[in-house]
């Protein structure tokens, strides 16, 4: 079985609305609060390590290769 990791959606608030939208970018709690976003626990998932860059983010390319459960 693969090892998973904790990651989170990087959100921003739309300013017409303010409501949360996804910037397209999912990470580690380490590379969000490096790069000075801030985590929002609701948009918590895991994934395996495997799919985790050199910079903590997502690979979404190498994630949209290989079936899963749940959403990315």
């Amino acid at each position: 079985m693969l090892g998973v990791i904790e990651v989170f959606d990087v959100m921003h608030p739309d300013p017409a609305t303010g409501h949360p939208v996804w910037t397209g970018l999912t990470g580690t709690r380490t590379a969000l609060k490096r790069d000075g976003h801030e985590i929002d626990p609701k948009a918590m998932a895991y994934c395996p390590v495997e799919w985790i860059d050199e910079r903590g983010y997502l690979d979404a390319k190498l994630a949209r290769r290989h079936p899963r459960p749940w959403g990315i």
